[in-house]
């Protein structure tokens, strides 16, 4: 029998906790507009913060599914880039102090590492642990960013309901924290942003913002979004430019628009598609998009 706290090691001086948040993201796995990364990132950029837990890289990434960047320098190899799963204590904008674990996805152990999470969980006394990506959907920039949340428990969940029903989906290291941490009584909850389907292979700091502002409401942490919102307009102004720029980009975005508050206001689809304006589907759109980023880039180089 593998003993998971092997698969840490906890710093020299970990203070004693009083039901702090643990707020986690893996990089690896589904995370459309890099809402997860961003948030985290942005967290980490923000707010002091310190170690207080190593995970066992080694025994936990395929480093042949993802190679580490090393640094060649003329006759000698002289850095690599080594991958770190960490926990890290920080303190929000208001000094409540709560854990952000962020690094990559493991590619193996799972059960093992939900284990040691879970015994890291108990000595750190976490309250809570909440979880945020970004998923793809067919709705449009010019909309409020949707959002699914999902818990342990049903009164964990506030919000709007699922539109998913039942699924079933490829599975996630953070999934199967949730759910297995879950079953053992912890209070575990998640965030994942509705992210237009065309923007989803871009940075889309928007959706990080409203995954920090679903933390907040869950948890009733306070983070500096200042920085997070002045990225999130820049990057709308951007994208606004590009769409009117393109006639074909221009009707299609006013198409899904014309989807999207139909689905919204309960409307029949066959009364949708009876409208003028043709509606494309989600790879006609993304396809146009890309199409029109990649001679925007070439006009530019």
């Amino acid at each position: 029998m593998f003993d998971p706290t092997d698969l840490y090691r906890l710093g020299g001086d970990v203070p004693e906790l009083t039901d702090p948040v643990l707020l986690y993201h893996f990089e690896g796995f589904v995370d459309a507009g890099s809402a997860g990364r961003l948030a985290v990132g942005h967290l980490l950029a923000e707010l002091e913060h310190r170690v207080v837990a190593t995970f066992d890289v080694d025994r936990l990434l395929d480093y042949r599914s993802r190679r580490p960047l090393m640094t060649f320098d003329t006759d000698r190899w002289t850095e690599c880039e080594s991958p770190e799963l960490a926990v890290h204590l920080a303190n929000d904008a208001a000094g409540t102090p709560f854990l952000l674990m962020s690094g990559p996805e493991p590619d193996r152990e799972w059960e093992l590492f939900t284990e040691a999470v879970g015994t890291l969980v108990t000595r750190l006394n976490v309250g809570k642990l909440v979880t945020v990506h970004g998923i793809p959907m067919a709705a449009p920039h010019t909309r409020p960013l949707g959002l699914t949340a999902h818990g342990t428990r049903p009164d964990l969940v506030t919000g709007p309901g699922s539109p998913f029903g039942r699924i079933q989906v490829p599975g996630s290291a953070a999934a199967l924290l949730e759910l297995r941490l879950g079953a053992r009584g912890h209070d575990a909850l998640g965030y994942a942003v509705h992210v237009p389907h065309y923007l989803a292979q871009a940075e889309y700091p928007r959706a990080a913002v409203t995954a920090l502002e679903a933390v907040s409401r869950g948890t009733g942490l306070v983070f500096p979004l200042d920085g997070l919102r002045d990225a999130a307009e820049k990057t709308t102004a951007e994208i606004e430019e590009q769409i009117i720029g393109s006639a074909e980009l221009s009707t299609a975005i006013h198409g899904l628009e014309q989807q999207y508050d139909a689905f919204n206001a309960g409307a029949e689809r066959e009364n949708l598609m009876a409208e003028t304006t043709p509606m494309p589907t989600g790879d006609e759109l993304a396809a146009q998009f890309e199409r029109f980023l990649a001679e925007r880039d070439e006009k530019d180089s």
